[in-house]
């Protein structure tokens, strides 16, 4: 939910929503503001060279996260590199446990620093006069230098220990084994803040405005990753019997299509499960069930409904859940079970207005507990 504010859809790519950032829009106004004495198109040339750094960086995490078999959901695309969202719970664990963790951190930094090398013999075996060192190292006069500096400054730049860094992601992950997920996510972002900071600082006494735009690109990013880990440390201490609707309809596999239709116009829910006794067997949509009656004529509940769902327990987190939710293809109702029997339901439907009764329930309960 995090990567939908502030973001622009770019469609789904094998599967994986791609998303950028509006601060890259804003970039793309900075470097023509720099570039103004060079003209318009140095400017846009300015800015390709950091998107190119920035497509060749995810690019190369894209290969590694396939060859660890990730699954992905979204990918947002910062200025300084990109964010991903896993789409089960296995993947967001390999990718920040053990092995995997170091895989995906490094594969970006060597990717832009291979790039940079590349870049540079190809531009001196091709013309033999480019000055690299040559001041300023990135500027919309000299393009070929800024697109091997952009190259070698984003790679570098994932070194430093800043999250949501690369270097700052593994500091993250190693607090997070002894000090727990929430505290080290906001350690992290906070170390993440105060290292943009000092960046943008810097970049003002040196006069250096891409300091100051990395430093900011950097809060940016901590921010966004800090709303993340508010949300997560608050869906994971929800249980599913706290959220879960207890007032609900079930069809069996034997109603007809016309039955559940007629069941359909006096309940509020959109998804139904379907049982078989106590058994649960299937879930089926409202509009499924229009949708059938519309081609195929009155059948049967079994025809139609869906035998691919997941259940949760009552103890479950409601952050597992969620998780479930978007793995469901495309289903957005989760049964509740307890030893087979289905005890409530959780839906898109009804989660955020739960999620505001169950605020304000624990906020009475703790003035209760005040006095």
């Amino acid at each position: 939910m995090r990567m939908r504010g502030w973001s622009i859809p770019l469609g789904r790519w094998m599967g994986v929503e791609l998303r950028v950032h509006t601060f890259f829009l804003l970039l793309a106004v900075v470097c023509l503001g720099l570039s103004a004495s060079d003209g318009f198109g140095r400017g846009l040339g300015l800015f390709m060279t950091l998107a190119l750094a920035v497509l060749v960086r995810e690019f190369a995490r894209l290969l590694v996260a396939a060859w660890m078999g990730l699954r992905l959901r979204a990918i947002l695309l910062l200025p300084i590199g990109g964010m991903f969202a896993y789409a089960n719970p296995e993947s967001q664990q390999m990718a920040t446990q053990g092995p995997g963790q170091f895989a995906l951190a490094l594969a970006g930094p060597l990717a832009n620093g291979f790039a940079a090398l590349i870049l540079a013999a190809t531009f001196n075996g091709a013309g033999g006069s480019l000055n690299l060192v040559g001041q300023p190292w990135i500027s919309s006069a000299h393009l070929l230098r800024s697109m091997v500096w952009m190259q070698a400054g984003l790679g570098l730049l994932h070194l430093l220990p800043a999250y949501p860094l690369d270097c700052g992601r593994l500091v993250r992950g190693n607090f997070a084994r002894t000090h727990g997920a929430a505290p080290a996510g906001r350690a992290a972002t906070g170390l993440g803040q105060l290292l943009a900071l000092t960046a943008m600082i810097g970049g003002m006494l040196l006069h250096s405005p891409w300091l100051i735009i990395a430093g900011f690109f950097i809060m940016i990013g901590a921010q966004i990753e800090d709303q993340g880990v508010f949300f997560q440390s608050v869906v994971d201490t929800v249980q599913m019997r706290e959220v879960m609707l207890t007032d609900f309809a079930t069809l069996s596999p034997s109603d007809t299509l016309a039955d559940a239709l007629s069941r359909c116009v006096h309940s509020l829910q959109e998804d139904f499960p379907v049982v078989r006794g106590p058994q649960l067997v299937g879930i089926v949509s409202r509009q499924r069930i229009v949708d059938a009656l519309r081609s195929e004529g009155n059948g049967y509940v079994q025809s139609v409904m869906s035998r691919a769902f997941q259940v949760a327990r009552p103890d479950d987190t409601l952050g597992a859940t969620i998780r479930r939710i978007t793995t469901g293809r495309g289903l957005s109702l989760i049964p509740v079970t307890d030893s087979g029997r289905v005890v409530g339901i959780v839906s898109v439907q009804n989660l955020m207005s739960s999620m505001t009764l169950l605020a304000e329930q624990r906020r009475l309960q703790r003035e209760e507990a005040a006095e």
